[in-house]
Order: C-alpha cells, then sequence, then structure tokens
C-alpha cells in the first residue's frame, strides 16, 4: 500500500522553514569568515626618540600583512649602538611587541630609546661596570630594548609588559626605565 502525501499549507511551510533555517545557518556561518577575509587589520606604526643621539623617528613598519623593509631598516639605523655607530637587524617580533605594549596602556607617545642593539664591545664594557649587563645580553642579538614612556610611570609600564607575555621584563627604578626582551618570559 502506497501513499501520497499532499502538498498542505502546512507541509509547504515546513519545507520553507527548513529551507529558510538552512540558508540563514549557511551565512551565519560564512559571514565570520567573509568579513576577517576583507576587514583590514590596522598598520603598525611606533615612535622612538633616541636619547643618546636626539634622533627622532616615526615608522609604519607593518602594513597590508607584512613588515615593510624600509621601515625595518630605519628602525635598525635609530635603535644602533650609538658608541659604536654599528646597527644590527632588530627582531621584528620586538616592534611587534612594543606596538601590542603601546596599544595596551593605551599612550601614543613616542619611546625614549635608552639602549637598543649593543655590539660585544659596548656590552663587554657595560658588563665590566654594571652588575645590571648580562654577558649574553638579548641586545646583541637585536632581541631587546630598554624604553621609558614619558608621561607614563615606568612601574606601569613594567605591570602592562609583563602581563603581555611576550618575553623578558626588567625593571630599573633608579634609571627610570623598563626593559623589555623577545627571549623566554621572565621577570625582574
Amino acid at each position: 500500500m502506497s501513499r501520497t502525501l499532499k502538498n498542505t499549507p502546512q507541509s509547504t511551510l515546513s519545507r520553507r522553514g527548513f529551507l529558510t533555517s538552512a540558508a540563514g545557518l549557511a551565512i551565519g556561518l560564512a559571514a565570520p569568515r567573509v568579513m576577517a577575509s576583507t576587514a583590514k587589520e590596522r598598520d603598525r606604526e611606533l615612535s622612538f626618540y633616541n636619547t643618546h643621539t636626539g634622533e627622532k623617528l616615526s615608522a609604519t613598519f607593518w602594513s597590508d600583512g607584512s613588515y615593510l623593509d624600509d621601515a625595518l631598516s630605519e628602525i635598525n639605523w635609530i635603535l644602533r649602538d650609538h658608541r659604536s655607530g654599528t646597527s644590527l637587524p632588530i627582531d621584528p617580533k620586538l616592534l611587534d611587541l612594543l606596538y601590542r605594549l603601546q596599544s595596551k596602556v593605551e599612550h601614543e607617545g613616542e619611546f625614549h630609546v635608552i639602549s637598543g642593539y649593543r655590539s660585544p664591545a659596548t656590552n663587554a664594557m657595560l658588563n665590566k661596570n654594571s652588575s645590571g649587563v648580562a654577558k649574553r645580553s638579548y641586545h646583541m642579538k637585536g632581541m631587546a630594548i630598554d624604553v621609558r614612556l614619558p608621561g607614563f610611570a615606568s612601574s606601569q609600564l613594567r605591570k602592562a609588559a609583563m602581563a603581555l607575555k611576550g618575553g623578558g621584563v626588567g625593571y630599573y627604578a633608579r634609571s627610570d626605565f623598563v626593559h623589555i626582551d623577545t627571549g623566554r618570559v621572565r621577570y625582574w
């Protein structure tokens, strides 16, 4: 015995409702991916003031999904060893960390740079004169920077940097600066 279903208003609504729900679900699942692929991430810009040379730089170092070589070169230069005049490529992860830190503290001023890259000779000289300078410092690898943000307490900058868990964070209260590096997470 076979039965034939009639196309009643109730069965039509059920099919229509199902199709409408399925289409809505498909659109809902696809929407975040579409929005993510079309949304442009903000450019990343940093500003520096080298306290030893008096030089200033504002540079967009990342845009449209990639690092900008010209800007990285300019940043390498302003963060050079001011004693020897030598520079080394600065770890882009360090720049990303500084950008995240500045965003976290919502302070758009320039970073005052106490120390960026250090040549091995400069680091050895500083290590002889201070117990606060590591023999194998991340500064020699372009993976560390010592900074302050004028108008923002260095003690608070330290707390914000620690919260990011992006690497090492040291606080030098007497000299009023914060050390940030992209090594393993540790604090002093």
